[in-house]
């Protein structure tokens, strides 16, 4: 639990600190505003990807939460992957739709699967 909190604080420090630094680079006229934001943006969509990448690496005794874990774990960094790379590659306005949708879909996915597992299993003899 600490690793985890400790990797979890690490990765928003480094953003503050990345977008600290984007935007005094920003203020002394070395980037614009744009690119400040593609900038953090990006480093965001990366933080996705490694935050679903830890996902299916944590201990649950059931198959059910570890099947359940694998495809949160896969639709997040895939989504993460589309997002950091929608901002930057694509114009701003595609970057929002586009990043934005991909987070979104990897969550609906992961709650669609969920449900759909929940609805599978067998009536329990009670």
């Amino acid at each position: 639990m600490k690793k985890e909190l400790v990797g979890s604080l690490a990765w928003g420090g480094g953003i503050l600190i990345l977008a600290i630094l984007a935007s005094l680079a920003r203020a002394q006229g070395l980037i614009d505003h744009e690119t400040t934001t593609r900038i953090v943006l990006g480093a965001t969509g990366l933080m996705i990807v490694a935050f679903g990448n830890r996902i299916p690496k944590t201990f649950v005794p059931s198959e059910a939460a570890r099947k359940a874990k694998r495809v949160a774990g896969w639709s997040m960094v895939l989504s993460g992957i589309i997002y950091a790379a929608a901002f930057v590659f694509a114009p701003m306005q595609a970057a929002i739709w586009l990043g934005c949708g991909a987070v979104a879909t990897g969550i609906a996915v992961t709650f669609i699967y969920c449900a759909r597992q929940r609805d599978r299993r067998p009536a329990s003899c009670g």
